[in-house]
C-alpha cells in the first residue's frame, strides 16, 4: 500500500510540477504498434511495445498519451500506469541498459485519428500523435516506428515505410510495416480507405505509390502528373539522395489542410484530385513538390523549436518554387514570387511584419518570406556555394534536429560573401524588405515586361490603348491578364476591338480574365462570351454559364443544356451551379425538378466531403430551399472538424434561425441532433 501511493505521488507529483523533456535521461529506440482502429467505437486499441535506453539512472519515464487506457501489462517486470496524458514506465532504471515495455491499450481519440466515411486516416502535425499512439510530443526525440494495422480485407493500409507481409485473418487483412530510420512522432501516419495505385520508380531506384479511389481511376494521372519529374528534380537539386526506404501519396477526405508530408507517406486532400480539365485552375504539383521536399527539410532534418520554423516551411515552399519553375518555366517562377511579395508588402505596410524567427509567426511568414530569404540567400552568394551549403548542411545533420545557427554556419563555411546584412535583414528584421525583392524580380525581363504593363492602371485609357492592345498580340498568360482587367471601368465602345482580340488570343487565362471581369456581356461579345462554355477550365465554366444564364434570359435552356452532365472540380462546382439554376429556371424540364432538388439536397449531407456540402449549404440558402434533413445536417455540419468548414456553416447557420419557420423546425428535431450539434444550436438559438 504504501509502495503504491509512493508510485501514484511520483506520477501526480511529476504531472504538477511540468515535467522537463527527457532528452538527456532517457533515448527511445522503437516504437511498435499493432492493433487496428474500432470504426463501431470510434476508436484505436492494440498492443504497444517500447525499446528505450537509460542515459541516467531513474526511476521513471513516460510516454504522452492523451486519455489512454491500458487493458493488459504483457511483460511485468516495470510497472505501467497511465495518467490523463502520460503512460509511465516505472522501475529501477539504470544508465546505459536497454529496457522493453509491452502492453495492450485503447484509446478514443477526439482529434488527430478521423473516420470519415468509408476512410480513416491521421494528422498528427506539431504534437498531436500521443492522441492516438503513445510516443513523445517533442520534435527532439526521433524515434523507429513501426506500425501494423489490422482491417477489412476490402482495405488497403498506407503507412510509413516498406509494407513487409500482409497477413490473412478470416476477413481482415493484418499490414505490417517497417520503418528503417528514426523520425519524430509527429511524423507518424496511416490511411486506411478503398485505394488502387500506380507504381513508379525515380532514376535513383526509389519505389513511389501513387494512391487513388477506383472511381478516381481517370483522374490519377492530372492529379500527379509530373510526380516522377518533381521527385528527380528534388534530388539532383538538393544535391542529397532521398533518405527514406520508398515514397507513397494518398489523397483522402475531409483533410484539414492542402498535404501533410508524413515521413515516406504525404496525406493530402482529396480536393486536389482533378481530371485534365481541372488540372489547369487547380493542380497538385505545389503541393506534392511542397510534401516531398519537407522529406529533406522537415523529415531527415528538424527543427529544434518553433523559433526555427522557417527551416521547414521555407525550405519546403523555396524547393516546391523551383519544382514548378522546372516544369512550367522561369515567368511562372517569378510570377508565384511576385504574388507572395505583394502580399508580404501588405502585411509589413500594415506594420504586421513578422520576424522569420518569430516563433508564433503567420503561415506567410515562415512559408513565404521564408522561400524570399533562401532565394536573395541564392542569388547573393552564388548557386555552387548555395548548393554545397545546403548539401553540407544536410549531411552533417541528418536524422537530428537543428537551429537555423547550424544552417548559417554551412553558408558561411563555403562562401566568401559577407551575410551579416542578409540575416539582419531577412531573418531579423519584422519588414518586409521589398526594395531587394523588386531589385530581384526586375533581372527576369517577364517581370520588367509585366511592370510595364501595371503601370498603365492610372493612365488615360486613349494613351495606353496601343500598349494593351499590344499585349494581347502574342500574350503572356500574366501580362494578358493584366491588360484584361484594365479594360473593366472604360466603355466597351472603346474596348470592344481589344476585347476580341483577347478572345482570339485562344490563351485559357486570358480568356478567364474575360469572363471574370466583363461584368456586362454587350451583345456585340455575346457570340465569343457563349464560347467561353467550351474552354479547358471550370473556373471559366461556372463564371460564363451563370453571367451568361442571368443576362440572357431567352437562351437559358440551352445554356443549361450546354453544360449538361459536367461535375466540375471535386466539389461538384458546376454540377450544383447547373442543378440550382435549373430549379429556377421556368419551364426547363419540369418533370424532373424534384429529382434536381433531391439531388442538390444530399450533397448537404455527411455522405460526402466538406467541399462538396459547403458548396450545397451556399445554393440551399440562395434559394430558401431549406428542409428538416438539410437544416440537421447544416446543425452537424458546426462540429465538423476541419474549422474553416465549422466556421462557414455556424455563420450560414445564424442567418437561417432568422427565418421562424425554420427556427421552429430545428428546435422540433432537437432530440435527432447529436450532442455537441445541439449544443452549438442552443448557442447560436
Amino acid at each position: 500500500m504504501i509502495m503504491k501511493n509512493l508510485f501514484t505521488f511520483i506520477i501526480y507529483f511529476g504531472s504538477f510540477l511540468g515535467i522537463a523533456q527527457q532528452t538527456d535521461v532517457v533515448d527511445f529506440l522503437k516504437i511498435e504498434f499493432a492493433g487496428g482502429p474500432n470504426i463501431a467505437e470510434k476508436q484505436i486499441e492494440g498492443q504497444y511495445i517500447l525499446a528505450f535506453k537509460m542515459l541516467k539512472d531513474a526511476d521513471s519515464v513516460y510516454v504522452d498519451a492523451v486519455k489512454a487506457n491500458i487493458t493488459e501489462v504483457v511483460k511485468k517486470d516495470l510497472i505501467i500506469s497511465a495518467t490523463d496524458n502520460k503512460i509511465w514506465i516505472i522501475g529501477n532504471l539504470k544508465k546505459n541498459e536497454i529496457y522493453s515495455a509491452s502492453f495492450f491499450y485503447k484509446i478514443q481519440p477526439k482529434q488527430t485519428l478521423y473516420f470519415t466515411g468509408e476512410q480513416i486516416w491521421t494528422q498528427g502535425q506539431g504534437k498531436y500523435t500521443s492522441h492516438w499512439l503513445p510516443s513523445i510530443d517533442d520534435v527532439n526525440d526521433k524515434i523507429e516506428f513501426d506500425i501494423n494495422i489490422i482491417t477489412t480485407n476490402k482495405n488497403t493500409v498506407i503507412s510509413n515505410g516498406n509494407l513487409t507481409d500482409i497477413i490473412p485473418k478470416n476477413s481482415d487483412n493484418y499490414w505490417r510495416f517497417n520503418m528503417e530510420k528514426p523520425m519524430s512522432s509527429y511524423l507518424v501516419a496511416f490511411a486506411i480507405g478503398n485505394f488502387e495505385k500506380k507504381e513508379l520508380r525515380s532514376d535513383s531506384g526509389i519505389p513511389i505509390e501513387l494512391y487513388y479511389k477506383p472511381e478516381d481511376s481517370l483522374k490519377a494521372e492530372p492529379t500527379y502528373r509530373y510526380s516522377k519529374e518533381i521527385f528527380d528534380f528534388l534530388e539532383t537539386e538538393i544535391g542529397f539522395a532521398y533518405p527514406w526506404q520508398n515514397y507513397k501519396q494518398v489523397p483522402v477526405r475531409d483533410f484539414l489542410y492542402a498535404g501533410m508530408e508524413n515521413t515516406t507517406v504525404t496525406i493530402f486532400s482529396e480536393a486536389f484530385v482533378v481530371d485534365s480539365i481541372g488540372f489547369n485552375d487547380k493542380n497538385y504539383v505545389n503541393v506534392n513538390a511542397h510534401e516531398l521536399a519537407h522529406q529533406w527539410f522537415g523529415n531527415l532534418v528538424t527543427e529544434t523549436s518553433s523559433e526555427h520554423h522557417w527551416l521547414q516551411e521555407g525550405f519546403a515552399t523555396y524547393y516546391a518554387l523551383l519544382a514548378e519553375k522546372e516544369i512550367f518555366g522561369e515567368d511562372y517562377y517569378y510570377w508565384k514570387l511576385y504574388q507572395s511579395a505583394e502580399q508580404l508588402k501588405q502585411l509589413s505596410d500594415e506594420g504586421k511584419g513578422e520576424s522569420l524567427m518569430n516563433p508564433k509567426a503567420s503561415s506567410l511568414t515562415f512559408y513565404e518570406k521564408g522561400a524570399w530569404a533562401l532565394h536573395i540567400l541564392r542569388e547573393l552568394i552564388g548557386d555552387t556555394a548555395f548548393k554545397t551549403a545546403i548539401k553540407n548542411y544536410l549531411e552533417k545533420h541528418k536524422f537530428q534536429n537543428v537551429s537555423t545557427e547550424d544552417f548559417i554556419t554551412e553558408v558561411k563555411m563555403v562562401s566568401k560573401f559577407e551575410i551579416s546584412e542578409w540575416e539582419k535583414n531577412w531573418l531579423q528584421q519584422t519588414a518586409f524588405q521589398s526594395e531587394d525583392a523588386y531589385k530581384s524580380l526586375i533581372k527576369a525581363q517577364f517581370m520588367n515586361d509585366y511592370f510595364e504593363i501595371s503601370a498603365l492602371r492610372a493612365v488615360p485609357f486613349q494613351d495606353k490603348k496601343a500598349k494593351l492592345e499590344n499585349a494581347l498580340s502574342f500574350p503572356n498568360d500574366f501580362i494578358g491578364q493584366e491588360a484584361v482587367y484594365q479594360l473593366a471601368d472604360e466603355p466597351i465602345s472603346e474596348t470592344l476591338s481589344i476585347y476580341k482580340k483577347g478572345f482570339n488570343s485562344n490563351n485559357l487565362f486570358v480568356r478567364q480574365a474575360i469572363a471574370l471581369s466583363l461584368a456586362t456581356i454587350p451583345k456585340e461579345l455575346q457570340t465569343e462570351y457563349e464560347s467561353l462554355l467550351q474552354d479547358n477550365s471550370y473556373v471559366t465554366k461556372e463564371v460564363a454559364l451563370f453571367n451568361l444564364w442571368q443576362q440572357f434570359p431567352k437562351k437559358k435552356k440551352i445554356y443549361l443544356d450546354a453544360l449538361e452532365g459536367v461535375e466540375g472540380f471535386q466539389d461538384k462546382n458546376i454540377r450544383q451551379l447547373w442543378l440550382a439554376l435549373a430549379l429556377v429556371t421556368e419551364n426547363f424540364r419540369n418533370d424532373k425538378k424534384s429529382s434536381y432538388l433531391s439531388e442538390l439536397k444530399n450533397y448537404s449531407s455527411a455522405d460526402y466531403s466538406f467541399e462538396i456540402r459547403e458548396k450545397s449549404f451556399q445554393y440551399l440558402n440562395e434559394l430558401n430551399l431549406w428542409d428538416a434533413e438539410t437544416l440537421k445536417c447544416l446543425t452537424e455540419a458546426t462540429t465538423h472538424p476541419t474549422w474553416r468548414f465549422a466556421k462557414a456553416s455556424k455563420e450560414i447557420l445564424l442567418s437561417v434561425l432568422q427565418n421562424t419557420n425554420f427556427k421552429q423546425i430545428l428546435i422540433s428535431a432537437k432530440s435527432e441532433l447529436s450532442e455537441k450539434a445541439l449544443q452549438n444550436l442552443e448557442k447560436l438559438i
